[in-house]
C-alpha cells in the first residue's frame, strides 16, 4: 500500500472534497492546486498520474489534526467537525420548477414527491381550445404553376 492509497482512503473515510483538502493543506502553509490533487487520486495507469510523496501526505496529516482538533487557543470537538462533513456530503433533494408550481423530489430516484395524477379532462380542453394566431398563407417558393 502506497501513499496514494492511504490518501484516497482517508479522503473517502472522512468524506472530504478536493477544495476541503486544499484548505486543510493551507492550514500548515502547504499549497497545492486542485489539478495536482486530482492527479494524485488518479489510477496508476493514467497518463497524468502523480505519486503522492511523503511530504504531501505528512503535511495533509498535520493539517488534518489542526482541522479536526483545532489549535491550543481554539480547540474543537472532532465529532462535531465530522458531523458537519457528513451533513454536507448527503445528497439534497432536487427541485424541478414548472411554469405553474415547484415540484420537490427524491435525488436518488429522480422522481417527484408530489406528482399529480394525469387528468383526461385537462387534455381535452387544450385540444378544443386552439387559437389560430396567424392566418394561413400559401407560399409559392418561386415555382411557376400551370394555373
Amino acid at each position: 500500500m502506497n501513499n496514494n492509497d492511504i490518501f484516497k482512503k482517508l479522503r473517502v473515510a472522512l468524506m472530504l472534497r478536493d477544495d476541503q483538502i486544499v484548505s486543510i493543506l493551507e492550514l500548515v502553509d502547504f499549497r497545492i492546486s486542485k489539478g495536482e490533487l486530482g492527479n494524485i487520486f488518479r489510477s496508476q495507469d493514467h497518463a497524468d498520474y502523480m505519486e503522492c510523496g511523503d511530504q504531501i501526505l505528512r503535511n495533509f496529516l498535520n493539517g488534518l489534526v489542526i482541522h479536526l482538533r483545532g489549535t491550543k487557543e481554539n480547540p474543537k470537538n472532532p465529532n462535531d467537525v465530522l458531523a458537519i462533513h457528513k451533513a454536507e456530503a448527503k445528497p439534497k433533494p432536487f427541485v424541478k420548477t414548472n411554469s405553474e408550481n415547484t415540484v420537490k423530489g427524491d435525488f436518488k430516484t429522480k422522481k417527484p414527491f408530489n406528482k399529480k395524477p394525469f387528468n383526461n379532462s385537462d387534455s381535452k380542453k387544450s385540444k378544443t381550445e386552439k387559437i389560430q394566431v396567424i392566418e394561413k398563407v400559401k407560399f409559392k417558393n418561386g415555382k411557376k404553376s400551370n394555373n
